[in-house]
């Protein structure tokens, strides 16, 4: 468990063509800044919550805390529980406090301004990946100002922590002393 790191999630609402709703789970890295997870579904309780949570503290680790609203999905029993089983705690923001809530905040209205508002998704199926497609670009290749115009997790970083380490290139002390024997 990293008790120092704090993740933060949301809920974003859009609709397809047909003005069907659907909704995002957003995860936010609060130190650096990464969208962890975006789950896009029509209808997402809090076990959806609960299996994004579950898959990213196996790939990435357990937070300290984890700050949100008081939406009945992330309030909800089974959620803290989990989560408090786990080892993490909850950092709810108080109601109608969005501010206290900052960092996915900032990052709801980029995913806003940037791809929602100038796209209109015919099916559940393309939200997902065109969703998928800017939240991986918002990480590896868009500049943010907060981090000097740098990408929080370029994706040279991402294929290097990816690879698994016997599929990973030797590092130069390796190969300087394969060379000498």
């Amino acid at each position: 468990m990293r008790p120092n790191h704090v993740w933060a999630y949301d809920f974003v609402e859009d609709r397809t063509r047909n003005g069907r709703k659907f909704r995002m789970l957003n995860v936010v890295d609060e130190f650096t800044r990464e969208c962890l997870a975006t789950r896009v579904g029509r209808q997402l309780r809090a076990a959806d919550v609960i299996d994004v949570l579950s898959d990213l503290f196996i790939l990435r680790g357990v937070p300290g805390h984890l700050r949100s609203d008081n939406r009945p999905e992330f309030a909800a029993t089974a959620v803290k529980g989990w989560i408090s089983g786990v080892g993490a705690k909850t950092a709810f923001i108080e109601p109608g406090s969005p501010w206290e809530n900052g960092y996915v905040e900032s990052f709801d209205g980029k995913l806003r301004d940037e791809l929602l508002n100038a796209e209109v998704f015919n099916t559940l199926a393309e939200a997902k990946v065109l969703i998928e497609g800017w939240r991986r670009h918002y990480n590896t290749a868009r500049p943010h100002s907060s981090l000097r115009y740098r990408p929080p997790a370029p994706e040279v970083l991402l294929l290097a922590t990816l690879q698994p380490p016997a599929s990973r290139p030797p590092s130069s002390s390796a190969l300087t002393a394969a060379m000498l024997n």
